[in-house]
């Protein structure tokens, strides 16, 4: 098979598109045959050398990667025959190995495909949409909220904007560029923001004539989190899921003067929901099976062009889940 690897840490360039050996299930495995495998930030910040929330360094070589989506081709001693052939979707937890054309990973980390979804929209949801989930659950957005979305054309961002939109909040988008706001917009937002542009704080108060921000949802960080901060009025809430342009700028004398309340998703407290990652994996899946969340995911790159793929991720070149498929 191929597979990208990795020898050394560093640029994009360092990741190798190369024939390895295949691989084969253990007891109680399964072997998948990837149909996408999803780029993730945090497979930038390892593939650097740096060491990101639970994901410590890797050693190497190795083969990046921690979402597939594919079909079972070969079983493992012990593994019901009924897998064969099932198409599913699998976080690889803490291993890697999903930048590949085969996977392996345990029978019981499996979820099998919603009928209708596609592999990219399934592997945005194992990862990106799990993660959501958790964000809305800590920020319990209401139907009375005036939300705004930083990052709103990410991965993230967008399922966040479809998910205020459905619950029937006020939502305002903020991304970067007009590419990216017209992609918001399309997502339903109520108000559609270049971040980049000057001005955009003032267009958001406009636009909303009179009415405060009650709540951000913030993976930018920044001074464009500082923006959204500042847009929040009197009893407002912020939840922090990223910090994609620096960290957060505010402190708590911030929070005091105005009442406002703030919290952090990710790190840890991903894994305090009960039931754990399983849960928020199953809520996901199930919001992608019926409809009400669609992952907004880009252009895919061939898996020989991986380190394309994260170039394009770190310059902020991509919008939604950034995914690989084998190359032809």
């Amino acid at each position: 098979m191929h597979a990208i690897r990795q020898y050394e840490f560093g640029p994009a360039e360092v990741l190798r598109y190369e024939e390895v050996p295949d691989p084969h299930p253990g007891p109680g495995q399964v072997r998948i045959a990837v149909g996408a495998a999803g780029v993730h930030v945090v497979d930038t910040s390892i593939r650097q050398g740096g060491q990101r929330g639970p994901f410590p360094q890797p050693d190497l070589p190795m083969t990046p990667g921690r979402e597939v989506a594919g079909v079972v081709d070969e079983l493992g001693a012990g593994v019901d025959v009924e897998w064969l052939g099932r198409r599913v979707v699998a976080h690889l937890g803490m291993a890697s190995g999903g930048y590949a054309e085969l996977a392996v990973r345990e029978v019981e980390a499996l979820q099998v495909l919603p009928d209708g979804a596609d592999f990219d929209a399934a592997v945005a949801m194992i990862g990106t949409g799990r993660t959501t989930m958790s964000i809305l659950r800590t920020a319990k957005p209401t139907a009375d909220d005036v939300v705004l979305v930083t990052s709103a054309a990410g991965g993230i961002g967008a399922l966040a904007v479809q998910h205020a939109r459905n619950i029937g909040a006020t939502v305002v988008g903020a991304a970067g560029g007009a590419a990216k706001v017209a992609k918001v917009r399309k997502l339903g937002a109520d108000v559609a923001v270049d971040y980049t542009a000057p001005d955009w704080a003032q267009s958001v108060r406009e636009a909303l004539d009179g009415r405060a921000v009650s709540l951000v949802l913030d993976g930018a960080g920044g001074e464009y989190g500082r923006a959204a901060f500042d847009l929040l009025g009197p009893g407002g809430r912020i939840t922090m899921y990223g910090r994609e342009f620096g960290e957060h700028q505010f402190t708590s004398d911030d929070l005091l003067a105005r009442a406002l309340a703030a919290n952090v998703v990710l790190g840890p407290n991903l894994l305090k929901v009960p039931g754990g990652m399983r849960t928020l994996e199953n809520e996901a899946l199930a919001a992608l099976a019926d409809g009400s969340l669609r992952p907004l995911v880009g252009p895919p790159f061939a898996l020989a062009e991986a380190a394309k793929a994260h170039a394009a991720l770190e310059n902020r070149e991509t919008y939604g889940k950034v995914v690989l498929r084998p190359t032809p």
